[in-house]
């Protein structure tokens, strides 16, 4: 059977024609320990990084070639650390520069730690429709460990309040395989997450980055990692819970309530058009791939100066058909055979074949999914399908 049965291929498709707007916001208090995301705890810069960001987005006005914008996001770093007005400003100005829909997707990330219930009322006045907190763990132990600067009691806090000045979209992030963690210790996460009654909820296996303070410690044993195993239960454990929560999985990290998956992230997964603004902020506008600088004070003034010199990849259709393929088969909505070329399709299907006739792999409305048991060996499937 597909990977989700109630999931209806429309839902991915519905934004096609569509673009989305990211919104980089480097700024942290502390750098936790596993990320090895561009951020920056130079907070005095705030004021002068969001006028650069507007500034950019009215350089960039053209990007999208006059598409219309469904989805915002702010993404970090941590956004909850800018004012609500500085996000209200830069919408309003996104407003005038782009065609963005009545009923767009506006989402901010927030720490829970951040997440007062005035901050929260002046962001949902502001316009965000959709909050997506950066929980990962309910354990203090855990979030100790993890670098975190917020309880799990503001987590569950954060969540409540959200609820109390109007939001219905609410989206968590989770991570398991966090060191010392049990089998019992994830159920009991997924068992706190379930009973704030959220919309969404994105998932992560603990990976450990070079760079990061946790692949140091790992180094030097101070910490040993939760082997694969362990981890493999974990995630059998995350599908079967959710499930049987109400949750559908319609990629292989995120579940949601049905028609609450997150608009702006399958977007990326569907290959849309979309414009990154801020330092290190990623663009696609379907046939390249550029980011800005990952360094707050170079882009300011690139900026400033009006000459900004994002990096660039300009992708073959070699390229554009393995990022097809990678992350078509990550997603329930798989890959969509229509918009392949007819050597692509003939090359996918052959290659395909081995894993139809298994059972990994079914062909449903024209589109080529992993079905549960396919993505117990989505890398594998991904290798033979790619050219």
């Amino acid at each position: 059977m597909p990977v989700l049965s109630v999931f209806n291929g429309k839902d991915f498709c519905c934004l096609l024609g569509m673009a989305g707007i990211y919104i980089h916001i480097p700024f942290c208090k502390s750098r936790c320990r596993y990320c090895d995301f561009y951020s920056t705890t130079m907070l005095g810069k705030r004021e002068e990084y969001v006028r650069a960001v507007i500034d950019e987005a009215e350089l960039r006005r053209h990007y999208l070639g006059g598409e219309t914008v469904s989805t915002i996001y702010f993404g970090g770093g941590t956004p909850s650390l800018i004012l609500a007005e500085d996000i209200r400003l830069i919408l309003n100005r996104l407003r005038e520069l782009f065609k963005v829909t009545g009923e767009a997707e506006i989402t901010t990330e927030g720490n829970p730690g951040d997440l007062t219930k005035d901050y929260l009322c002046e962001l949902h006045e502001a316009g965000v429709n959709r909050l997506s907190i950066g929980i990962q763990s309910f354990s203090d132990d855990k979030l100790r460990l993890l670098g975190r600067r917020h309880t799990g009691e503001e987590a569950r806090r954060s969540v409540t309040r959200a609820r109390e000045v109007g939001f219905n979209n609410i989206s968590i992030d989770l991570i398991y395989g966090i060191p010392g963690e049990s089998l019992q210790d994830w159920q009991e996460e997924l068992r706190q997450a379930i009973s704030l009654n959220i919309e969404h909820i994105s998932t992560y296996c603990l990976t450990y980055e070079e760079g990061t303070r946790m692949t140091d410690m790992l180094k030097r044993g101070e910490i040993c990692a939760v082997d694969d195993e362990t981890e493999n239960e974990m995630y059998a454990i995350l599908v079967k819970t959710l499930s049987d929560s109400g949750f559908y999985r319609y990629e292989v990290s995120n579940f949601a309530k049905p028609h609450q998956h997150s608009h702006h992230n399958s977007a990326y997964w569907n290959g849309t058009k979309y414009l990154g603004l801020g330092a290190a902020a990623h663009s696609f506008d379907g046939k390249s791939r550029q980011w800005n600088k990952s360094d707050i004070d170079a882009y300011m003034r690139e900026v400033e100066a009006r000459n900004l010199q994002p990096e660039k990849e300009d992708l073959t259709d070699t390229d554009l058909y393995n990022e097809r393929v990678m992350l078509g088969l990550r997603t329930a909505g798989g890959i969509d055979l229509g918009q392949l070329s007819a050597e692509e399709k003939k090359h996918c299907l052959h290659e395909a074949n081995r894993f139809l006739t298994t059972g990994h792999l079914i062909i449903d409305r024209n589109r080529l999914t992993c079905t549960d048991k396919g993505i117990n060996i989505l890398n594998l499937i991904t290798e033979y399908l790619m050219q």
